[in-house]
């Protein structure tokens, strides 16, 4: 690899983490009334992502449907089997007990995207047509259904009313 594709992945790497930064700024300068700072934040977000796809899509980032539901099996699977167990591990022998906590809810959700990404992969190699139905995702440790929420996440036990419906 050229030195131009490593300083290619950095910049998505660091345009994406400053789209989520800023919106996560926005969303607290709404909740204190600050709007115009918000509304900034959200602007500056969506800059730094168009930043990230333009460098994504040098890199040839997106795929067919079928090679990006790979490439997102492949992730996750690689998350939940190599890169959370260790960092669970860590969190424990350093009594960081939030982390501990938010890496196995990331853990534990990394196996369903995994398995929903296998799901429709198989439904698309088999020319299946996937059900028309919305996802629910819980706020609190991101746990990902098809359908509705249920009363109660199987997860962290946030309550149903509270999943974001994904159309």
């Amino acid at each position: 690899m050229s030195e131009t594709d490593d300083n290619l992945r950095e910049a998505f790497a660091g345009e994406s983490q400053a789209n989520q930064r800023y919106l996560f700024f926005a969303e607290k300068a709404e909740n204190e009334g600050n709007s115009q700072v918000a509304r900034l934040f959200r602007a500056a977000a969506e800059a730094e992502r168009v930043h990230a796809g333009n460098f994504f899509s040098i890199m040839d980032g997106v795929g067919s449907s079928k090679d990006n539901l790979l490439a997102g099996s492949i992730g996750e699977h690689y998350e939940f089997t190599r890169v959370y167990p260790s960092f669970i591990e860590k969190a424990q022998e350093e009594n960081s007990e939030w982390a501990q906590i938010y890496f196995e809810y990331a853990n534990e959700v990394e196996k369903i995207h995994h398995d929903l990404f296998q799901r429709a992969l198989k439904a698309l190699e088999t020319g299946q047509q996937m059900e028309d139905k919305p996802y629910s995702v819980c706020p609190v440790c991101g746990n990902t259904m098809e359908g509705e929420a249920p009363d109660k996440c199987p997860i962290c036990g946030a309550p149903g009313d509270m999943f974001r419906r994904v159309q």
